[in-house]
């Protein structure tokens, strides 16, 4: 008798079991590892020669996952960071199948044990407060989608809050009266309360006149009444950056998307002397670390901008290393 294949029910508990309902993670995480394992089965079903529906676990070994993400990498051209979501989407996976099946332990541990990838960090670049103003003064405000677009920037602004963040936001999660404020669902499903500026509000307010939602449908849609999408989000920010780069062109070099908004906000917010505490809490950052982050960042502006003022300020350059034999000998006796 032919033995049961039993990946497809694994597959089957860790989606609806482990990730919705032990662990309730947001739509957005089950659709970016659902996105993953259509890759990889893929993958694994064409180096394999039959059809997904035949493939086993034991076919999915760590040699298996270590291709597949090479693959995405060399052929897929992906970042390294993408790279890394890919991999731990994976490894979750078979962190659930090394506790409900004992005897894939071993092969459960050799693709945990397969090690993320650091990515160089590129020098960091903010969005700084003319180029907002430029870029948000870019939507026509006299169409639907450009009053929409307006209102979707400055919510990103004024929150920092992540793009499915705020295209998850419902009329129901606005506080419309004072204070003012919204209420975001982050990472984990983590919930947090950002305070609104009147302005933010009189922009939200101006939109559901024009466009009426219900009090838990999505606050920004699209053309056809849907929910606007991330990717959308994106396209329409790139539209409107590249007309802002005409009167500013300081935005030429800079690669902004909605995430820059989020950055933007947390920069801004250490130049105007929040506590870094405070910050977190309004950004939702797990780790304090990651605030600190935009704290030296805007101590390097700082610093870069008082060195072009000031020459005085210039760091001297260090003198040169003269060789010392002595010491150079005692190195090499080592």
């Amino acid at each position: 008798m032919k033995p049961v294949n039993a990946f497809p029910g694994l597959l089957h508990a860790f989606f609806y079991e482990r990730l919705v309902q032990q662990l309730n993670v947001s739509p957005h995480t089950v659709r970016s590892y659902r996105d993953t394992w259509r890759l990889f089965l893929r993958f694994a079903a064409e180096r394999h020669k039959r059809p997904v529906a035949e493939l086993t676990l034991t076919d999915l070994t760590a040699t298996e996952v270590a291709a597949f993400l090479q693959h995405s990498e060399q052929a897929r051209k992906v970042s390294i960071g993408t790279r890394n979501c890919r991999l731990a989407a994976l490894r979750s996976f078979y962190g659930f199948v090394a506790e409900r099946e004992p005897t894939a332990i071993a092969q459960c541990a050799a693709v945990r044990h397969i090690p993320t990838k650091k990515a160089p960090k590129p020098a960091a670049q903010y969005l700084e407060p003319n180029e907002i103003e430029a870029i948000l003064a870019q939507p026509d405000r006299a169409t639907l989608e450009g009053q929409r677009d307006h209102a979707l920037l400055s919510f990103l602004y004024n929150t920092g809050a992540r793009i499915q963040e705020a295209l998850d936001v419902c009329p129901e999660a606005i506080r419309f009266e004072s204070p003012m404020s919204v209420r975001l669902f982050g990472k984990g499903r983590k919930e947090r309360i950002c305070p609104l500026w009147p302005e933010t509000v009189a922009l939200l307010k101006a939109l559901l006149r024009r466009q009426p939602r219900t009090a838990t449908e999505p606050l920004f849609v699209n053309r056809y009444g849907g929910p606007l999408g991330a990717s959308g989000a994106r396209f329409k920010l790139a539209q409107y950056v590249r007309a802002a780069a005409v009167i500013t062109p300081s935005l030429s070099s800079k690669g902004v998307s909605p995430h820059r908004f989020r950055h933007a906000t947390a920069v801004h917010l250490v130049a105007a002397g929040v506590d870094v505490t405070v910050i977190r809490s309004w950004l939702g950052h797990v780790h304090l670390d990651t605030t600190n982050h935009y704290a030296q960042a805007n101590l390097e502006t700082k610093r870069q901008a008082l060195e072009r003022l000031d020459p005085s300020s210039k760091i001297a350059k260090p003198p040169r290393w003269r060789r010392d034999a002595s010491v150079l000998a005692w190195l090499d006796s080592l």
